[in-house]
């Protein structure tokens, strides 16, 4: 048996994903996604988004990276109110999903790329509803 670490995870503070251009990188996390910016610091080459209303946010930072298929590791999933009508939307917007929306044991998940292979999941809790956070509108899930 290992021994217990004398670490103490308190939480999220901030998730970090590398892009090739801040101003593209806002077009799809702000303009598609629809997530608010939290910080905007371009001189430091970083744009920080909010998550809902946790205090964790996702940061983006400028480098040398290449636009680029979807990669398998990370991914960053989102808790969304309807994942397959999210999916449906973004695909109007003419994102392209990854796949067809698919269930998983607490609800539905779709899943993008950003254009450096950052895959972002939507998902929902429609299978579990007592596990969903509350709806901005104070209104439970549907």
């Amino acid at each position: 048996m290992l021994p217990m670490s004398e670490i103490t995870v308190l939480g999220l503070d901030n998730v970090l994903l590398d892009v090739g251009d801040l101003e593209v990188a806002k077009g799809f996390y702000a303009g598609r996604l629809g997530l608010g910016v939290k910080f905007d610091f371009p001189d430091a080459g970083v744009v920080g988004f909010r998550l809902g209303d946790e205090e964790a946010g996702l940061v983006v930072r400028a480098g040398d990276v290449a636009p680029g298929p979807p990669r398998s590791s990370p991914r960053l999933w989102l808790e969304v109110p309807d994942a397959r009508a999210a999916g449906k939307a973004l695909a109007r917007t003419g994102v392209a999903l990854l796949g067809e929306a698919r269930e998983l044991r607490t609800g539905w998940l779709v899943e993008v790329a950003d254009p450096w292979g950052n895959v972002v999941g939507l998902t929902d809790y429609l299978l579990a509803p007592e596990r969903a956070r509350q709806r901005e509108d104070g209104q439970p899930p549907r």
